[in-house]
């Protein structure tokens, strides 16, 4: 419905480029997932939410993606560094459990979580201690290639080495090699590395480190660094389509990422780089310390002491959705609010539309405008989507289309007066953008069977004129955020806004 091509806004090049695949149809996508040793936050949610908005907009537009999202499981340091504890290893001596217990807990929150805000599962989801292998043999290659160095039974990339090769290590995130030699300069009395900017590939492991594997240079374990490129190159070849992550991880991980990739291969390893950016609280960064950080499970019980009230999985969806993923978002109660009086009038159309079906009328003239105004938002839609995932755009659309499906149901307009093709493009569509393309779902407090018999009560008491038992049925429906729509041609039901 587009005549424009799919842009995206590629982090490598700092400017929008029209996408186009190495293998087309086929197109293969990365995305740095959780290091597990903690419940999933509304951060990382905003994450795998971007990515998994593209991955439904690719696959809805034709491609044939392989998505793969890893689990951390091992090498990723407190502090993000090469120095100090693992993050799944602290969290089991503090509770006194095996690391894979840690591991096990926080995937499965990590898969309800997901599930909840209805993300598509990836297509492989790989595991750092499941490549082991593959990662010992990269930091041998490496080593081979004089890219890499051994000290003290760790192994450090050599960023001096690399960039003497013609590269250029800091090309991502923009940091300039000399400044940050300059800003590490006190720490050269780390005497393992020959640069302090070198980072490590393989870490060795201290007796009390309770994480570790036999290796050529010691007992030790993998650089986080290096996981992603190992299991990122296994699944979609040594240069692939799209790597994804957060803004946070575009320096030091993504950069480091693309070192190792290119020394290991010879090839940039990734075509597009694309991150998501961060969230606010009120104007604030999202940090635990300031006690404004949300744990899903708040979201859903209103249990955090700066909630007003619960907000539902789609209302948070819907309400990320609404800002473009490269731009910050501001979490708040009057924002909250907002989007989900405005999911709430998407629901009502996707539900009423959903049920509307074409009728011929003879008598009904075609209305041109309103016809051509529906097929511009559908094109809208697309043209949105297609500029760099422009979701808040796309969204404006649907509400153009919405004010259509309500003029229907409410009878102030006849499917006739759209003509058939046009009044299919709109139910077809505007179900595939809701459900498909933005992954968005009807929260049902109540089944079908049970709100059509309440409503049947509801005309038998009307009809009676038992009008205590009328309102007790409003009264229901409002405690299950519902309203009754008492309409000249029919009673139904809605989704309160």
């Amino acid at each position: 419905m587009s005549d424009q091509p799919l842009k995206l806004y590629n982090t490598l090049n700092r400017q929008k480029e029209i996408f186009t695949p190495l293998s087309p149809p086929y197109v293969g996508m990365y995305v740095c997932g959780p290091t597990v040793y903690n419940n999933v936050h509304l951060g990382n949610v905003r994450t795998f939410l971007t990515f998994d908005t593209l991955f439904r907009y690719l696959t809805h537009i034709g491609y044939k993606v392989r998505y793969v999202r890893n689990i951390t499981d091992v090498g990723h340091l407190v502090g993000d560094g090469d120095e100090g504890e693992d993050k799944i290893g602290r969290m089991a001596k503090l509770e006194k459990v095996e690391p894979m217990e840690i591991v096990q807990r926080y995937t499965n929150d990590f898969h309800q979580v997901t599930a909840t805000f209805n993300l598509l599962p990836p297509s492989i989801e790989p595991t750092a201690t499941g490549h082991l292998i593959e990662q010992i043999e990269a930091v041998q290659k490496l080593i081979a290639e004089g890219l890499a160095y051994e000290s003290n039974g760790s192994v450090y990339f050599d960023i001096i080495k690399y960039n003497e090769g013609g590269h250029n290590y800091g090309k991502l995130s923009g940091r300039v090699l000399d400044d940050l030699l300059n800003e590490t300069r006190e720490l050269d009395g780390q005497a393992e590395k020959r640069n302090p900017l070198d980072f490590a590939i393989w870490k060795n492991a201290s007796p009390e480190h309770i994480m570790q594997w036999n290796s050529p240079w010691g007992k030790g374990f993998p650089g986080w660094h290096l996981e992603c490129t190992c299991m990122s190159t296994k699944y979609l070849g040594k240069q692939f389509d799209i790597h994804g992550g957060g803004m946070d991880l575009k320096f030091p991980h993504h950069e480091c990422e693309i070192a190792q990739g290119t020394g290991l291969t010879g090839v940039d390893p990734v075509r597009y780089w694309m991150h998501s950016n961060m969230l606010t609280v009120n104007g604030q960064k999202m940090s635990k310390s300031l006690g404004n950080s949300f744990l899903p499970h708040e979201l859903f019980t209103g249990s955090h002491p700066l909630l007003d009230q619960a907000f539902s999985p789609m209302t948070v969806r819907f309400f990320m959705l609404q800002s473009q993923y490269r731009s910050t978002l501001d979490f708040s109660n009057d924002a909250l609010k907002a989007a989900q009086k405005g999911y709430k009038r998407l629901v009502n159309g996707y539900r009423v539309l959903k049920l509307q079906e074409f009728m011929e009328e003879e008598d009904v003239a075609i209305d041109e405008k309103k016809k051509a105004d529906i097929e511009n938002s559908v094109r809208g839609f697309y043209e949105a989507m297609n500029d760099d995932l422009n979701t808040a755009v796309a969204i404006a659309q649907l509400f153009n289309l919405v004010k259509y499906a309500n003029m229907l149901y409410l009878n102030q307009l006849k499917s006739a007066a759209l003509g058939r093709e046009t009044f299919e493009l709109l139910k077809e569509k505007f179900v595939l953008f809701f459900e498909d393309v933005l992954g968005l779902q009807e929260e049902k407090t109540a089944g079908d069977a049970v709100l059509g018999g309440m409503l049947s009560l509801y005309r038998e008491y009307k009809a009676a004129q038992e009008y205590e038992k009328v309102d007790e049925i409003r009264l229901y429906f409002k405690n299950q955020g519902l309203v009754i729509r008492d309409m000249k041609h029919r009673i139904d039901w809605a989704y309160e806004e």
